[in-house]
């Protein structure tokens, strides 16, 4: 791996998610991102700075580069049945808690597919503009909640849409039930991993931990009301603070 400057290694960076935003072939970006490197490398050691290799443009180098390489299907698709166990994780563990068995309506499980694909979309999207752009970190993360936000707003939708119409469907015993939520739990941690982020366990954790273990208690229905959602937001809040600073530090340390 050549030594690059913070200037060419942070181009590499975007470069990458560019492209992978672009649903490029992870292993022809890498075989790229080796050639590129290689020039910047030759130019840091010759004294030439980095517009010499890329332009004056970044955003229309990493175009040039997407436009000349294949669209990898594979690569793109292997994304939706992530985003849709993500999605649906929350309804299913609600459920679960709730009386142990699952009960969904065609529309629902086909409205939660759409939703999640307009996700995949949008959130490529924003990675596809901070990269080209190399906005700050802090400026990515806030550009990253709009597609977050927008998802809660259509599932929403969806979720109310399905509680108040009798929409066919079907309903699993609890055997079956139970088998499907371990199943998922250990897929959300296996997706944790790969992505290297526990903000979906987390936003589970802080949506049903404080539900079940208020449940063992004798307050009354409105205080449990009042502390179950106080606490989500205390755990949501704490994760956010949590990950602001890590934010914020790996920026100031990469100057």
């Amino acid at each position: 791996m050549p030594e690059l400057s913070k200037e060419s290694r942070r181009f590499m960076d975007d470069l990458r998610l560019y492209l992978l935003s672009s649903g490029k072939n992870e292993q022809e970006i890498r075989e790229i991102a080796e050639e590129i490197e290689s020039h910047l490398e030759e130019a840091e050691r010759n004294g030439k700075p980095i517009e010499q290799v890329v332009g004056e443009s970044p955003k229309e180098y990493m175009e040039m580069i997407s436009n000349e390489m294949k669209f990898d299907k594979k690569a793109w698709l292997k994304y939706i049945p992530l985003i849709i166990f993500g999605a649906i994780s929350f309804s299913v563990m609600g459920q679960l808690i709730d009386n142990l068995r699952l009960s969904y309506s065609y529309a629902l499980i086909g409205g939660s597919v759409f939703i999640s694909f307009i996700f995949i979309l949008l959130v490529f999207g924003v990675f596809k503009y901070t990269a080209s752009r190399q906005v700050s970190k802090v400026k990515e993360f806030f550009l990253i909640i709009i597609p977050v936000f927008v998802n809660l707003i259509l599932f929403g939708g969806l979720i109310f849409w399905d509680m108040y119409s009798e929409l066919p469907g079907f309903e699993l015993g609890v055997t079956a039930s139970m088998i499907v939520g371990v199943l998922l739990l250990g897929m959300l941690i296996w997706i944790s991993v790969w992505a290297k982020t526990a903000v979906l366990l987390v936003m589970l954790s802080a949506i049903h931990v404080p539900e079940l273990l208020l449940r063992m208690t004798q307050l009354g229905l409105e205080v449990k009301l009042v502390t179950n959602l106080l606490l989500t937001y205390l755990i949501i809040g704490l994760y956010m603070y949590y990950t602001f600073k890590k934010m914020k530090k790996a920026e100031a340390a990469a100057g």
